[in-house]
């Protein structure tokens, strides 16, 4: 057993994250760990790799160990060389071990034990193949090969692969992976896949990646409170399973909780009826059967005290279900368009490398003009379409992929206007409410950070009327979305995880009821219950939706959508 978990509990100050966690990761085990966002799920894998102290419970664990977290900070002057050289220390020294126990082994009266236990771990790590897996990893996960590359002047998304392939390359008794496929195109997560299923130990991953789940998972963890407040562990392998019976659930879970509701308003229904009749129908005429009185009065009380007693036994106290997305009624079109207007359109467009995005506006504020052309544009490209006609009509649909690099954020950056064009234009026609939700989200101005999260939609809201480009008849509260819940907007931005960070930028994108929404890698960083509650909602809304996604499954959905493959 690599990993036995019992009872755990974790808490920020304030804030209880985890409870009751139990698990159990012998070698072979895949666990899937999901959970909505603030559930939890990182904070779990920082407990089960050591690097947070756990509030209550027990967690043992036995082998080694590696860590590939969501983020990797690196340090100044550290390179891609000096990263690989770290990771497989363990490996090195196993085979210096091995060449030193082979070339002094004494044949008469040497240990056979000794030099069988350092031979079986030099063949469970393969110290032998260690580079050539290395490089192999390097490769098939897209990542930067180059030993003196600095790992500061890599992107996030390279860095991870940088490390995920050096943690792969470990062979490790147990592995923790955060979010694996978030930086991966489709033949780095083929790669992964196929990795993680080869794994001789036991892996712990936190992902929202559906098709990973169905593909590998032989458990999942959700981490989101049952009925009765306590982690599941569901025992059947794959999503598709994992989903029917959290489905079941949540029905049984939501039809409790209404007739509880039900139970509770008639109580409350009852009690105001049984007073009334005691000030009312059972007081007699002042002056007569004074007795009479006071005897009905205190036997009405006794009854309507035994009704409280029974419903109040009869009652179970239900918590509130789970949120769910109210999706809201977008529009196709205003009035006085035309029914072939387009929408969005940029034709030929080109955009070089080393150019960096503009900061989004605020709920991705639409910008009517084209985008000028650069004077002189350095060397290469980021996207170049030469004589394409990109338009987005009414109620239009298009779905984008393409392998990391091909250009499908810079294309969405195009649409939305938030990257200038060396070559081609943009138009975006007048009135048009553009919802744009980029996959880093968006930088926010000085001082947001420390506004809770009503706030900060509110002041969104405010700009955008001050702007002219937010109708006040068309306009979403936040709370309405169930995105999030009212504690966390009245929290200060700072405080949310990235998940519910990326429900905030949902939530920005949705305010002014936008007539085209822009997607880029939407499932990132959400949890998988409301992928598929924005995956049915995004292939019903009547507004145009345009999405760049590498998630196999959310392909899957929009599969019968044109697609432009860059």
């Amino acid at each position: 057993m690599h990993l036995a978990v019992d009872d755990l509990s974790f808490s920020y100050p304030g804030r209880p994250v985890l409870s009751g966690v139990s698990l159990r990761v012998a070698p072979g085990t895949r666990l899937g760990v999901v959970g909505e966002n603030g559930s939890g799920k990182s904070t779990l894998l920082g407990v089960l790799a050591g690097t947070l102290p756990p509030g209550g419970g027990d967690v043992r664990r036995q082998g080694s160990l590696a860590v590939v977290e969501q983020e990797l900070v690196p340090l100044p002057g550290q390179t891609v060389g000096d990263l690989v050289r770290d990771s497989l220390a363990t490996v090195r020294a196993v085979g210096a071990e091995l060449d030193a126990v082979t070339r002094d082994f004494d044949h008469e009266h040497g240990s056979l034990a000794e030099l069988s236990d350092v031979l079986a771990r030099a063949e469970h790590l393969a110290v032998w193949d260690a580079d050539r897996r290395v490089e192999v990893a390097l490769s098939r996960l897209g990542a930067c090969r180059d030993p003196h590359r600095e790992l500061l002047t890599l992107s996030v998304g390279e860095r991870y692969r940088v490390r995920l392939a050096c943690r792969l390359a470990e062979r490790s008794d147990l592995l923790l992976l955060d979010e694996p496929t978030n930086h991966l195109d489709t033949s780095g997560i083929d790669f992964l896949t196929g990795e993680i299923v080869a794994w001789g130990g036991g892996i712990v991953m936190v992902t929202h990646d559906r098709q990973l789940l169905d593909d590998v998972a032989t458990e999942i963890l959700d981490l989101d409170p049952a009925m009765d407040g306590k982690p599941v562990l569901y025992g059947q392998p794959g999503y598709l399973a994992y989903r029917f019976a959290k489905n079941q659930a949540l029905h049984r879970w939501r039809q409790r909780y209404r007739a509880e509701r039900k139970r509770a308003e008639k109580l409350a229904e009852r009690l105001d009826a049984s007073y009334e009749g005691l000030s009312d129908e059972w007081r007699p005429a002042k002056g007569s059967q004074k007795h009479r009185r006071a005897t009905h009065a205190r036997i009405h009380v006794k009854a309507a005290d035994r009704l409280v007693q029974k419903l109040e036994a009869e009652a179970v106290e239900v918590p509130v279900p789970p949120l769910e997305l109210r999706f809201p009624d977008l529009l196709a079109m205003s009035p006085g368009w035309a029914p072939d207007l387009s929408l969005l359109e940029v034709r030929s467009t080109r955009v070089d490398a080393g150019q960096r995005e503009r900061q989004s506006e605020p709920g991705g504020r639409p910008d009517g003009d084209d985008v000028p052309a650069t004077a002189a544009a350095p060397a290469g490209a980021r996207l170049d379409l030469p004589g394409t006609r990109i338009a987005i009509p009414p109620s239009g649909r298009l779905l984008i992929t393409g392998p990391n690099g091909s250009g499908k954020s810079t294309l969405l950056a195009a649409l939305a206007g938030t990257v200038r064009l060396d070559r081609g234009t943009r138009s975006v026609a007048e009135g048009v409410r553009v919802g744009i939700v980029a996959q880093e989200g968006p930088a926010l101005p000085p001082g947001a950070e420390e506004r809770t999260g009503f706030e900060e939609y509110a002041q969104e809201a405010l700009d955008l009327l001050s702007a002219g480009t937010l109708d006040p008849d068309h306009l979403v509260p936040v709370a309405f979305l169930g995105l999030l819940t009212e504690e966390d907007l009245d929290r200060p931005l700072r405080e949310l995880s990235a998940g519910q960070r990326r429900r905030f930028d949902l939530a920005r994108a949705l305010l002014a009821v936008p007539h085209v929404l822009l997607l880029d890698e939407p499932t990132n960083h959400l949890s998988i219950d409301l992928v598929d509650e924005l995956t049915q909602a995004l292939r019903v809304t009547p507004a145009a939706v345009v999405v760049a996604t590498h998630d196999r499954r959310m392909r899957e959905d929009f599969a019968d959508w044109p697609t432009l493959e860059l």
